[in-house]
């Protein structure tokens, strides 16, 4: 279903679109570390919404995406094209993705017009989200060992704000993912290459959080055959940016978590490490 918003139409991404989809996320750097055929819009089509505003030879002008955690919308993605900025794409993306009054998050770039039009969908900044990497070797951490996939994502629920089994089931099965529990807390981790990209990540306590993310680093970099390069994305609020920093890893990127009043109550971002794409 479409809608028009001054002269642009927006409609969900078929098969046949992932083509020009998928080469505006490349001309954004998005898809670098996924595996050919199976990345995040993927999900996006399959568990959420993936929307795009196409040209009229069936090309993208913009591409839009979101992910539900139970009653949480995460809004993933928006990227219009350089030739078509300012002309109203985002806009009209933005206002099929966030119509509704569920709760909704969001990571905002730096870009001030983003976050000045998500606040206008009543989001607000919440705290910043750091991109930090560092050498995975020689990271402490308690043992953690493999757990069901239905344990796992009772944890994740209760941190990310809520329930995505379908979301997590399809992770699971991406090549290199592993997962990982201490009992009250979880870790995701995927190896590509020389580098492990950690969450989603969560626990009942901010602890439980920091202590599942480490022993699942430590287990993975134990189990590496060379030395890994580690990434992960830490709401700012969190036990483990201090951690890591005097660990020497250091801030390679930074967005801003933003929410709604109604998702504030909900994600729980001092014992929560979301995945960078899938939240």
């Amino acid at each position: 279903m479409g809608v028009q918003v001054a002269e642009i139409i927006t409609r969900s991404a078929a098969e046949e679109d992932m083509p020009a989809v998928r080469a505006i996320a490349e001309k954004f750097g998005l898809l670098h570390g996924w595996p050919p055929g199976r990345d995040f819009l993927d999900a996006e089509r399959a568990f959420g919404t993936l929307l795009l505003a196409p040209t009229a030879d069936g090309q993208a002008r913009g591409f839009g995406g979101t992910l539900r955690r139970g009653p949480v919308t995460h809004l993933g993605d928006l990227f219009v094209a350089a030739e078509h900025q300012s002309s109203g794409v985002g806009r009209a993306l933005l206002a099929e993705l966030l119509k509704g009054d569920e709760p909704k998050v969001t990571f905002a770039s730096s870009d001030p017009r983003a976050m000045s039009l998500y606040i206008r969908y009543g989001l607000r900044p919440w705290c910043p989200l750091l991109y930090l990497t560092g050498p995975a070797a020689g990271v402490a951490g308690p043992a953690v060992r493999e757990a069901r996939l239905d344990d796992v994502a009772d944890l994740d629920a209760l941190a990310g704000g809520g329930a995505r089994p379908e979301t997590l089931a399809w992770f699971a099965a991406t090549p290199g993912v592993t997962w990982h529990t201490t009992g009250s807390g979880y870790a995701f981790a995927r190896v590509s290459g020389d580098v492990v990209v950690i969450g989603p990540a969560g626990g009942a306590t901010p602890r439980d959080c920091a202590e599942a993310v480490l022993g699942a680093i430590s287990r993975v970099s134990g189990a590496a055959t060379a030395p890994l390069s580690a990434r992960i994305a830490v709401p700012g609020v969190h036990p483990l940016v201090s951690s890591l920093i005097e660990a020497g890893w250091r801030i390679g990127d930074l967005d801003t978590f933003m929410a709604d009043d109604d998702a504030l109550s909900l994600v729980r971002p001092d014992r929560y490490v979301p995945h960078p794409d899938l939240g």
